[in-house]
């Protein structure tokens, strides 16, 4: 079994990294609508065969979505994964949202960015989500600690 170590950001070492993580994140969420497209169009087909019984199924089509599908849950893995590596973790591929694992006040809490975003603003608690999301502020600053392995 492989153990991931947790990387704690600081503020700064989580806003560098934001232009690789919105890179990233950009080709997931393509590579996640191929992804979509391929396997809406595999379900069709399906759908077509049972129901129409014996139709004539073009084999080639049916192969290269196989094939497109295939490919693009590799790439998806593949980004996901590299986003992994860098310590980031993905909440939300529909929508883009990430948190870089922080601590504030000698508590794990996460800084919360969302794709789109123009920088990151916002932290939350391991439990609250998006929802619990709270602006970061010069009180979260003077407490926030960070840039550790654990």
């Amino acid at each position: 079994m492989v153990t991931v170590m947790t990387r704690f950001f600081t503020l700064e070492q989580a806003s560098r990294l934001l232009p690789e993580v919105d890179r990233l994140l950009r080709h997931a969420v393509k590579a996640r609508a191929h992804y979509g497209a391929a396997e809406t169009a595999l379900s069709s087909w399906q759908v077509r065969i049972e129901t129409l019984g014996g139709m004539a199924v073009d084999r080639d089509s049916v192969r290269g979505l196989q094939e497109t599908r295939s490919a693009a849950a590799q790439r998806l893995q593949e980004l996901l994964q590299s986003l992994t590596e860098l310590g980031v973790q993905v909440k939300d591929l529909d929508t883009g949202l990430v948190d870089f694992p922080t601590r504030y006040c000698g508590e794990d809490v996460l800084l919360c960015w969302k794709l789109g975003e123009p920088a990151i603003g916002y932290w939350h608690g391991p439990e609250d989500g998006f929802g619990g999301r709270q602006r970061i502020d010069a009180a979260f600053l003077s407490q926030h600690q960070g840039g550790e392995e654990q």
